[in-house]
């Protein structure tokens, strides 16, 4: 399961998706979580699926290993799917012991589960068609007109892409560390929940101490590389908008456009 995570990986390619701008990819990213938020209806939630469903056609990233990065948060997505199912008063639809079922809390339940795994698989796709290095630059730029007001642009956009840059080294030294103390004959799979808790302690405390270790060599390097903050950078690759930026950010207004118009008339 630790593998099946894909939140912070980058899938190399040359789709159109890829070679769009990291700006618009992220402005974009924003606003469709916000049209998650916006729909609240079938039709809503099936316009979303739709265009998400053309993203994925046309960033050639495999369906498959999309799906795989739903795996670890499955246990979350029922869980909140439970909640609403039986927290939620209305129309009764089913009535068993202490647990009742109402028309409103189905409703709810089933819409807040479609919204968790459109976001996932919507903020994935950022991640899995742009390269950490143009996620950071991108940042910075959106950030920039902040700093006549003090912000750390340049800061801020360097420690977001390492938290993500980081996910995968974590899970690849993590289940390294489970297989080693499976071999050693630790058992993360039987008991009940404490004591699979505390069978996570030995994973733990290496972990943490591997993860210092990592945060030490990175500063070691970028100190060697003369890193300073505050310093004005140059790019090799400077970030120039094409016509297929132009293109995407007018197709993906249009999105939001009939997402708003739906959700107001319908």
């Amino acid at each position: 399961m630790i593998r099946d995570i894909t939140l912070g990986q980058y899938y190399p390619g040359n789709s159109y998706v890829h070679r769009l701008d990291p700006r618009v990819k992220i402005m974009a990213t924003l606003l469709y979580i916000v049209s998650l938020f916006v729909v609240d209806d079938f039709l809503g939630f099936a316009f979303v699926f739709v265009g998400l469903a053309v993203v994925i056609a046309v960033s050639k990233v495999p369906l498959r290993f999309i799906l795989r990065g739903l795996k670890p948060v499955f246990i979350i997505i029922l869980f909140t799917f439970v909640i609403n199912l039986f927290m939620i008063r209305g129309e009764v639809l089913v009535s068993f012991w202490i647990f009742t079922i109402t028309k409103e809390g189905l409703r709810t339940a089933v819409f807040m589960a479609v919204r968790l795994i459109l976001l996932i698989i919507g903020s994935s796709l950022l991640t899995l068609t742009t390269r950490p290095i143009s996620l950071t630059d991108g940042i910075e730029a959106l950030l920039s007109p902040f700093k006549r007001f003090g912000l750390p642009a340049h800061e801020l956009a360097m420690m977001m892409t390492i938290a993500l840059r980081f996910i995968p080294t974590l899970l690849e030294e993590t289940d390294k560390i489970m297989k080693a103390q499976q071999a050693r004959g630790a058992d993360f799979e039987s008991g009940n929940i404490v004591r699979r808790a505390k069978a996570l302690v030995p994973i733990l405390v290496p972990l943490f101490i591997s993860a210092f270790r990592i945060a030490q060599d990175l500063a070691m390097a970028m100190e060697a590389r003369c890193y300073g903050s505050g310093i004005k950078r140059t790019r090799m690759n400077a970030m120039k908008l094409h016509r297929r930026d132009l293109a995407a950010s007018i197709a993906f207004l249009l999105f939001m456009a009939v997402i708003i118009v739906e959700r107001i008339l319908l």
